[in-house]
């Protein structure tokens, strides 16, 4: 099956989803839901990749016998990949939707959320950030688990890429959410975090990010270099980190932060000191 063909099903997973949170939600104006929408939309997309094909002898070919395989069904480069995706999904998509809550909503969408047409190409936007960051996961899925080359040397470097980044975005995420439980209840005056690994970067979730998509990126390339694919596969794979560099770095990461920052604290010497 050619590789564009074989992600449609990725792409109308990832579309399909968040076209119905659309439907429900920007007649609400309600934002609260927007970024979980997001990690179900990595979970659903991911699972879609992965059982399509059975999926589709079994409920739309309706072949006799056929039945949805258990996980140790696929190769292991695919079990680590997903497991990876999923667990990442459910942590980050939780922890997100818990502080969103707890805020009453997230203030990025206080004027665009009574903008239906403006609020709508969000969740669009979140479809194609769905698609576009998870493309290494689903098209490692495409290819059936007997043609996948065995783990190897760069694969395991890969995988503590992977693992050691996703620690560190889980523990800078941890250390703010207690220096901001702290704050509340007044055991500290602080105007902002310089503890942790927050005293090594004003944004180490978002380096733990970047490096967690660095290293699914390069787990993929020991499938995605091999005859079934085109050439370029897995450089095209790579506009998954690509992409998550530079929305944090230059879009709705980083830049709104810096700038709220500097709005409440450009005069505080303490402050300017941090961000040298």
């Amino acid at each position: 099956m050619p590789l564009f063909s074989s992600l449609v099903p990725a792409a109308a997973s990832a579309f399909g989803l968040q076209s119905v949170f659309a439907a429900i939600f920007v007649p609400q104006a309600n934002e609260k839901f927007y970024d979980l929408g997001g990690s179900i939309g990595f979970i659903s997309t991911t699972l879609v990749s992965l059982y399509y094909p059975h999926l589709k002898l079994k409920y739309w070919d309706r072949i006799p016998n056929a039945t949805l395989p258990p996980i140790t069904y696929f190769a292991p480069r695919q079990i680590l990949m997903n497991a990876a995706i999923l667990a990442w999904s459910t942590r980050l998509g939780s922890f997100l939707f818990s502080r969103a809550m707890k805020a009453g909503g997230d203030s990025r969408f206080d004027e665009v959320k009574h903008k239906p047409v403006a609020f709508t190409g969000f969740w669009m936007a979140q479809a194609v950030w769905v698609l576009l960051v998870g493309l290494p996961v689903y098209m490692v899925n495409t290819l059936p688990p007997a043609n996948h080359p065995k783990l190897g040397r760069l694969d395991y470097l890969s995988l503590t890429v992977l693992a050691g980044s996703w620690l560190f975005e889980i523990v800078a995420d941890h250390q703010k959410s207690s220096w901001r439980r702290a704050k509340e209840n007044k055991e500290h005056d602080d105007n902002f975090i310089t503890q942790g690994l927050w005293g090594l970067s004003r944004h180490p979730n978002y380096v733990g990010e970047v490096g967690v998509w660095a290293g699914m990126w390069l787990l993929s390339g020991g499938s995605l270099r091999t005859p079934f694919f085109p050439k370029g596969a897995w450089l095209m794979a790579g506009i998954s980190p690509l992409l998550t560099w530079f929305l944090l770095t230059r879009v709705s990461g980083v830049p709104p932060l810096e700038r709220a920052g500097d709005k409440k604290f450009g005069d505080d010497p303490n402050w300017q000191e941090y961000k040298r």
